[in-house]
């Protein structure tokens, strides 16, 4: 119709140029036409502008992972940075988010899809979204449907009771006769009901779900099979009197929550008795590259993370030159970030030995598994009041359980066995770390 009105527009114009006519109709139809051209020409620049975005880029290491959900569907309107889907990876979860205001105007990929770094992920319309008029409008339409629907509903009621004729007389036997075919129905149902009750006397259920693993899980899998495969693995154990890091804590947690805002916890003390240990014992701290060993001056602590989706191991960067404090505050940190599921890659990438704490769980005993390239992984158990002998004389401590799963192919047992009884040694008095 508009194509109809410019072209008619068009030869009007020319015809007036040829003969110098003057029609005032004339000009009020080119301008009409004029603003239907504009009209089309904005409505097909907003198509022209709906821009495909692909799958982000994730890490150097990952080129793939799996559209877990969509957070909008199409027809929603979004802001600029806000998150549109979620990408999951054996690592991290990716959030994808709208580079501009707009409207989702197509998914190119559904739920669970394998996707690649680069793939067309979804399309967006540029602008402000118009949506709100017809959220507006869809309300009202649904308050007006009830009011009919209840209209029909009162009607054969009014119209029911002004009809008790002769003919009311003959419908009930009509009545009668599906009566009788339903009583004959009824008894095969009777039949039916002790079968169905014979399965109900076996005891419990025996249903399964399965569930397909995620790709974290896939990946942890990977790699603890692999560690296994690959380390000399063995483990040592010690116990640890906690006795005077417990009266520590105690005395100064307080203090320390009121001027820092963090909890003093065990976990920066065993991390700092590590750092000092590895010091000493710098095998520890060392890794496997080809045939060539890696020593390493400073200590990217990894700290053992449990999640909803797995184990996660943030790293504590150059934990060797932190105090307790700053241990704390970094392990909080971490902590909330990976259950909250914000890590980033850089958040987990290196890490030169672990710590693990089952005792938060209640393990008693355990033997953690080598993260690797790391040489060995400190476990921390729950802590447990034993009778103990001191200065000749039977007395009831705090004892912690300690083990050192180490690769025997870099430590031998002599320097696995003293790398833990120096940490045992530091945490059974915390004042010696002053003169580390």
């Amino acid at each position: 119709m508009f194509s109809k009105q410019i072209i008619s527009a068009a030869r009007g114009r020319a015809l007036l140029n040829a003969h110098g006519a003057t029609a005032v109709a004339m000009s009020r139809g080119w301008a009409t036409a004029s603003g239907h051209a504009k009209r089309a020409a904005f409505h097909s620049s907003n198509l022209l502008q709906a821009e495909t975005v692909k799958v982000p880029q994730m890490a150097e290491s990952i080129t793939e992972g799996t559209l877990k959900s969509w957070l909008k569907q199409v027809g929603d309107s979004v802001s600029a940075d806000e998150e549109i889907a979620t990408i999951e990876t054996d690592k991290i979860d990716v959030s994808v988010n709208a580079p501009k205001s707009g409207k989702i105007v197509e998914l190119l990929a559904n739920e669970e899809d394998t996707v690649t770094v680069g793939q067309d992920l979804f399309r967006i319309e540029p602008g402000e979204a118009e949506a709100s008029s017809s959220q507006e409008s869809s309300p009202t339409e649904e308050s007006e449907a009830p009011k009919e629907t209840r209209k029909p509903e009162e009607k054969p009621t009014e119209k029911a009771p002004p009809e008790p004729t002769p003919a009311a007389k003959q419908e009930q036997p009509k009545k009668e006769e599906p009566k009788k075919e339903s009583s004959k129905k009824e008894a095969p149902k009777k039949e039916s009901k002790p079968e169905a009750a014979a399965p109900s006397a076996a005891p419990g259920s025996r249903n399964e779900t399965r569930v397909k693993m995620n790709r974290m899980r896939l990946r942890i899998a990977e790699r603890l099979k692999e560690s296994q495969n690959a380390a000399a693995s063995l483990t040592t154990f010690n116990e640890i009197d906690m006795s005077s890091l417990m009266d520590m804590r105690k005395r100064y947690k307080d203090a320390v929550l009121k001027e820092h805002e963090v909890k003093l916890g065990f976990m920066s003390a065993f991390a700092k008795a590590c750092t000092f240990a590895l010091k000493e014992i710098p095998a520890a701290n060392a890794s496997i590259e080809g045939d060539e060993i890696v020593y390493r001056d400073y200590v990217d602590l990894s700290v053992a993370v449990a999640t909803p989706k797995g184990l996660v191991t943030p790293v504590v960067r150059n934990a060797e030159s932190m105090n307790f404090i700053g241990i704390e505050k970094e392990i909080t940190a971490l902590g909330k970030k990976a259950r909250d599921g914000k890590l980033t890659l850089e958040d987990m990438a290196g890490g030169t030995f672990t710590i693990s704490n089952g005792g938060v769980f209640g393990s008693l005993y355990g033997t953690p598994i080598i993260n690797l390239p790391q040489s060995a992984v400190l476990g921390m158990h729950t802590i447990k009041d034993r009778p103990v002998v001191v200065d000749g004389q039977i007395v009831i401590r705090p004892i912690m359980v300690v083990a050192l799963t180490y690769d025997h192919r870099l430590l031998d047992g002599r320097e696995a066995v003293t790398f833990l009884v120096k940490v045992k040694e530091y945490l059974e008095d915390p004042r010696k770390m002053l003169l580390a």
